[in-house]
């Protein structure tokens, strides 16, 4: 330390050009600090645009490629669904980055800035109320400061606002009057109320209804949000709320019901609902049955019908269809057995096997990429078979050849499937047979033969019969909610519950089928329904529903 004060000047002057230059080293080495930092910034919000980027190449091509060539495994949609979370997740830290990256670089001199490029942004609906919002513009002249300004046009920015959810009271006033011959009180009838007593509007309850139903948002979470909202609303009443609802709208679940099983074709399928028990929970049984003319030329509008049962026995299959006939696609359930029965009242129920179910135990031997996953997580590999590959290779042209016939009519189908479908089902059922000779009886791959062998008839229906698909997605798209549901709600909470459950689900689920926003319609619906003429109650369904003036300004609003 003495050495160091032995190096320093004696000289004032001196010291002072030693200090000086001490600082501008240390300025441009802060100067240096900061411009490596933003470079390290701009470089960062590089690299996280690159990685949203190829995510959302990588999303919009697993999106593109389903659609061309439809689902190249049973875990395309749960991919679909996993890619765009993570899409997600790059995205908003790219643009975090690039936030943090304009920072450092006004901070710091000579370093580019980086902004990153995003896809041009759709203008906004028509239909969305437009505010215009007028900045007061210059009274004189920026660069002269002449008063003699005319306006030459103007530049608009528009941005996307919502209005927060607003609660009102609205009271319903009879004034009384009385005669002043006879003495009698005269007041006009009270208004419909869905519920007794009117303490809740038709919107109310909708939103009740469809974010218990819809949305999966039970009761309970729904107080805490309504009173942290400034509503207090007791679990108790909401309840109350929503079984007189259900009671309201059974007249229209009804026609629903009956427009269903009126179909040509339906799709069947179930799925576990969660039931509360003594100490334990059962496991209930949602029943759901789709009519969907669509993939066969039909104008028929499409629908769901929901059931529920605290079991899977073949007797609620049986019950639900008892006035049915006609096509039914479903998986090879035992209950389903007996509505097969040529003898069958009213009339015979034809079996259409479903290729999906079919072909899902081959391609779980032969998923290579699954068993390359489970083998570098050390887990057991799953048994290869090349049988299976080329099983699932059949079956996969016999889709190709499904997606251009698409929608058309039921003898285009036909006629194409015929001519190219029927050889390659005919070689793969002699391809089949040639392998099942090979195989012992416990092998899994001779279990998963025989299901196709042993339902050959329901399996070919589709050749002779346009109106049959290949596939019982259509049930499945209908169950996803439930599936989904589970999570947050856990169980119903008895069998009533899981009723009107199964009630609402038709009702939302056809509304979406029919591309109408369930809240909305069911707004309307309680609000219209007791004061509708009973035989004209088919005009409130989903696909021919015109909602009222009024509706439309509240759901805008």
């Amino acid at each position: 330390m003495d050495a160091h004060r032995d190096d320093l000047p004696d000289d004032l002057e001196a010291l002072r050009a030693a200090l000086l230059a001490e600082r501008t080293r240390h300025a441009e080495a802060a100067d240096r600090a900061v411009q490596v930092e933003a470079q390290l910034a701009v470089a960062k919000a590089k690299a996280s645009d690159d990685q949203a980027l190829i995510a959302r190449q990588q999303l919009q091509i697993q999106k593109l490629t389903r659609q061309l060539y439809g689902q190249r495994s049973e875990r395309a949609m749960r991919l679909a669904d996993q890619m765009e979370l993570t899409f997600e997740e790059f995205e908003s830290s790219a643009t975090a980055d690039e936030v943090a990256a304009e920072a450092a670089v006004a901070k710091a001199a000579n370093v580019a800035g980086f902004t990153r490029k995003r896809p041009a942004r759709q203008p906004f609906p028509d239909h969305l109320p437009r505010e215009r919002v007028v900045e007061p513009g210059p009274s004189a002249c920026q660069c002269c400061g002449s008063h003699r300004l005319r306006k030459l046009g103007e530049d608009v920015t528009e941005t996307l606002e919502i209005i927060p959810r607003q609660w009102k009271v609205i009271q319903h006033v009879r004034e009384k009057f009385t005669c002043r011959d006879c003495e009698k009180i005269s007041q006009a009838p009270a208004p419909f109320h869905v519920i007794a007593r009117g303490w809740a509007g038709a919107n109310l309850l909708a939103m009740i209804l469809f974010e218990k139903f819809g949305q999966h948002q039970p009761l309970n979470r729904q107080a805490e949000r309504y009173a942290l909202e400034g509503v207090p609303i007791s679990l108790s009443t909401m309840a109350d709320a929503v079984g007189s609802s259900c009671v309201a709208l059974d007249p229209v679940l009804r026609l629903v019901e009956a427009h269903v099983m009126a179909a040509e074709r339906l799709h069947g399928d179930d799925t576990t609902v969660p039931v509360l028990a003594k100490g334990k929970t059962d496991t209930g049984r949602c029943w759901v049955y789709v009519r969907d003319d669509k993939p066969f030329g039909g104008t028929s509008p499409p629908a769901a019908m929901f059931y529920y049962s605290r079991d899977r026995k073949g007797e609620h299959p049986r019950t639900h269809l008892a006035g049915y006939a006609g096509l039914f696609q479903a998986d090879a359930f035992d209950g389903y057995r007996q509505l097969y029965l040529p003898d069958r009242s009213p009339g015979p129920i034809l079996e259409a096997g479903c290729w999906v179910h079919a072909r899902r135990p081959f391609f779980v031997m032969a998923d290579l990429e699954e068993n390359a996953r489970r083998q570098a997580a050390g887990k057991k590999a799953i048994p290869f078979s090349p049988i299976a590959i080329e099983i699932v290779r059949r079956i996969d042209a016999l889709f190709e050849i499904e997606r251009p016939i698409n929608g058309k009519s039921a003898e285009e189908r036909r006629a194409v499937r015929q001519k190219l479908s029927k050889p390659l089902v005919d070689e793969l059922q002699l391809y089949m047979r040639e392998q099942r000779a090979k195989l012992s009886r416990g092998h899994d791959l001779a279990k998963a033969i025989d299901y196709i062998l042993k339902r050959w008839p329901a399996f070919t229906l589709f050749l002779d019969d346009g109106r049959v698909c290949l596939s019982n997605n259509a049930a499945e798209r209908a169950l996803r909610g439930i599936a989904l549901g589970r999570k947050s709600w856990m169980f119903c909470g008895s069998d009533r519950g899981g009723q009107r459950a199964a009630a609402m689900y038709s009702l939302i689920i056809t509304a979406k089928m029919n591309d109408i926003d369930p809240q909305a319609w069911l707004a309307d619906l309680l609000a219209r329904i007791a004061t509708h003429p009973a035989h004209r109650l088919d005009e409130l369904l989903p696909w021919s529903w015109t909602p009222k003036a009024s509706t439309l300004a509240a759901t805008a609003a």
